[in-house]
């Protein structure tokens, strides 16, 4: 490798520096070298300050060309060079290079970099290693970088002469701190460097998808061991430490989120408690049970559209003794008689259930006060019970529940 871009760097200063640049970043992958000493590597070779945002991840790491790390709140310039971590995604390397004519280097779904953003250069090929990993690029040459991994810093004196020739070799193709455009040589970095970068963050933080279907069935499910089910929702990118909570959306795949996550009313939901990562098939469980009491939220079917499962209270247990498909209770039978004979009815009966006082239940189905008094004297006519006493409210309250649930 070193004879192939010593000739080439003969030939073409570029397509030599780059060769360098693709050997460099092979012996870091093969050395399991962290984010950090990748990050730094691409800003060491660069000539400029490199960066990586991964908001999803909640991943930021920038480091200086001197290798040393030094964050930052400010975003990225969009006219920076740039190369995102994989094609669907967020995540993307930086390179600072002020003055640089924009360019995004396309993600590269298996990692191998070219020469030049659209093909390979003439000549170009993959590095064959087989020598040991020489390390990673560190600020200070006589100590370890902040991050580094054992395996980074094993190699330290090989890699110093390793990374001065191939920075040397990449200035000599055009790049420094003294450059002001990007150029094919920073092509190679960002999509060498990006690509190890993917399958790093993959295997240390997880991929982010919270809707990935084996990853959230395993979560979910109770019988699967303990160590199945911390992977999974480590991949999820859960921690396990912290709270969660299941989501039982109507005809779609359950989901899990962090418990401080808000719930959504676009779909009927049933929300599970808050539960630690290893409890969450029963959040799962009495997520279903709540999607089980939501409504379509019309005035056919008045109701909420989510329902938390922790605020059922003993009102769950009802979803034990009303079985869809089943005779409906006797009170559920003369509710749906009641709405059929007139269609404000459903409405007017779960604004009273569900409001403070008759003039709140007015205001909520914007009718006068004298008018909600004649539909529920008609209401009661229909249900054969009174629903503007304190028992008969009550009463009136469970029917609603129940037929939510024999319709469910």
């Amino acid at each position: 490798m070193k004879e192939l871009a010593g000739r080439l760097t003969a030939l073409d200063p570029d397509a030599g520096a780059a060769v360098r640049v693709i050997a460099y970043f092979d012996r870091l992958a093969e050395s399991r070298a962290g984010v950090e000493a990748l990050v730094r590597g691409a800003a060491v070779l660069a000539g400029c300050p490199a960066r990586l945002v991964d908001p999803e991840r909640r991943v930021h790491v920038r480091v200086e060309p001197d290798g040393t790390r030094r964050d930052t709140q400010d975003p990225p310039d969009p006219a920076w060079p740039s190369a995102r971590l994989s094609p669907e995604g967020t995540a993307a390397l930086w390179l600072e290079r002020a003055g640089a004519a924009r360019g995004v280097v396309p993600a590269s779904r298996t990692g191998s970099a070219s020469a030049h953003p659209g093909g390979s250069a003439p000549g170009m090929v993959k590095a064959d290693l087989g020598g040991p990993a020489p390390g990673v690029v560190t600020a200070d040459r006589g100590g370890s970088a902040p991050g580094t991994t054992t395996a980074d810093r094993a190699g330290g004196a090989s890699h110093a002469a390793d990374i001065d020739r191939a920075g040397a070799a990449a200035r000599r193709g055009g790049l420094g701190h003294a450059r002001g455009g990007s150029s094919v040589v920073d092509a190679v970095i960002l999509e060498r460097a990006a690509g190890v970068l993917r399958l790093v963050l993959d295997r240390t933080r997880g991929r982010v998808p919270a809707d990935d279907p084996a990853l959230v069935e395993t979560l979910l499910d109770g019988t699967a061991p303990e160590a199945a089910r911390l992977h999974a929702a480590r991949r999820l990118g859960l921690d396990p430490a912290l709270p969660a909570r299941a989501l039982a959306p109507l005809n779609e795949r359950p989901r899990v989120v962090p418990a401080g996550a808000e719930a959504d009313g676009v779909v009927r939901l049933g929300v599970g408690p808050a539960v630690p990562v290893l409890e969450l098939p029963r959040s799962w469980a009495e997520a279903r049970t709540a999607l089980r009491f939501t409504a379509e939220g019309t005035p056919r079917d008045p109701g909420p559209r989510v329902v938390y499962a922790e605020e059922l209270g003993g009102i769950a247990l009802l979803a034990d003794l009303v079985v869809p498909g089943a005779e409906p209770p006797p009170d559920v039978r003369a509710l749906e008689t009641a709405a059929a004979s007139a269609p404000w009815l459903a409405a007017t009966l779960h604004a009273v259930a569900s409001t403070a006082s008759l003039r709140a239940a007015a205001s909520e189905i914007n009718v006068h006060h004298s008018t909600l008094q004649d539909r529920l004297a008609h209401a009661e006519h229909l249900l054969g019970w009174p629903v503007r006493t304190p028992q008969g409210r009550l009463r009136l309250q469970l029917a609603l529940a129940m037929r939510h649930l024999a319709r469910s």
